[in-house]
């Protein structure tokens, strides 16, 4: 049994879209510091977090912050030796979410795993023995999009509440919504 546990973090409108023609299609400051803050928040200042994500999620990182900051970036693809010749040297870049796992165990500075999409990275996560949590901002208003984030089954994950995470509806500018925690039931 693997002792990284997966926490899966994105935000989603109604129709559950994350994403149009490779972007947010969306822009909430608070909610996209809030991303920041989970993904890099460590109670271990000797450790960081990693964040896990596909090629395409990883590409679509505006260049000025990538790769993301403070904390070890893995990227999955196919095309390992391609990428790896196209991106910064410690952007770890491996064929699948098992040899991210992988990685993540033979280090002592990671304290938390985030994965960060997309829509195929999610779906795989949710399923695997070592998906633990999913911090999702649910949107409660529609947007254009063509990437979607998985549908949630409630017989395998339930709802929870954590400390620092604010339960009550947010609101940035006419776009309200819930950050929700959905713990996974083993």
């Amino acid at each position: 049994m693997s002792k990284v546990k997966l926490n899966l973090i994105a935000a989603a409108c109604d129709n559950m879209g994350i994403g149009v023609n490779g972007t947010l299609p969306w822009r909430l400051k608070n909610e996209m510091a809030y991303f920041s803050k989970m993904t890099s928040g460590v109670t271990d200042s000797s450790k960081k977090n990693a964040v896990i994500m596909g090629r395409q999620t990883y590409d679509c990182i505006p260049d000025k912050y990538r790769p993301l900051s403070g904390r070890v970036n893995i990227v999955l693809t196919r095309s390992v030796e391609e990428l790896k010749k196209r991106v910064p040297r410690e952007v770890v870049v491996v064929n699948g979410l098992d040899e991210a796992i992988q990685h993540i165990e033979g280090r002592q500075d990671i304290e938390s795993t985030w994965v960060i999409g997309g829509s195929e990275v999610y779906k795989r996560s949710m399923v695997h023995p070592a998906c633990d949590k999913i911090y999702l901002t649910e949107i409660q208003k529609s947007f254009e999009c063509d990437t979607f984030f998985p549908s949630i089954d409630h017989g395998q994950f339930v709802l929870v509440t954590e400390d620092g995470v604010p339960q009550d509806l947010q609101q940035e500018g006419d776009t309200p919504y819930y950050y929700r925690i959905y713990k996974k039931c083993n």
